[in-house]
């Protein structure tokens, strides 16, 4: 029964790292409020009855500062962030997204390549004229 009651914050969390993300890809002042927005939803999930529970509202503010350029711990404060996210791929999204000569995105290993000598030894595709 536990798990029902931490779905919508799980949900919420997440919806709040992918407004983060998209703050980050676009850099519009419009998703920064909407990441700020949700990080206010978060915060009320906290219960706090004098809404004086801010953390998501204050980490946010400072995740977009720090995204944008405009705060002297860029480094400090992202990977922060990064240490936070447990999807990998969020996490790399994130990387990618705030990739500077400071934080490079870590490169996912190049695949290897397909076997050339797959198709030899086999007979042609060539129909016979009989």
């Amino acid at each position: 029964m536990r798990e029902d009651a931490t779905e919508p914050e799980s949900k919420l969390l997440r919806a709040w790292h992918l407004a983060v993300l998209r703050f980050a890809v676009t850099l519009d002042d419009d998703d920064r409020m909407h990441a700020l927005g949700v990080a206010g939803e978060v915060d009320r999930l906290g219960g706090a009855a004098d809404d004086a529970y801010h953390f998501f509202r204050r980490t946010t503010a400072e995740l977009c500062r720090a995204i944008h350029g405009s705060d002297a711990q860029v480094e400090a404060i992202v990977l922060r962030l990064l240490t936070q996210i447990d999807n990998p791929r969020l996490r790399r999204a994130f990387e990618a997204a705030i990739a500077n000569d400071r934080i490079p995105p870590k490169i996912v290993s190049s695949r290897s390549r397909p076997n050339v000598d797959l198709w030899r030894g086999l007979p042609s595709r060539r129909a016979t004229g009989t």
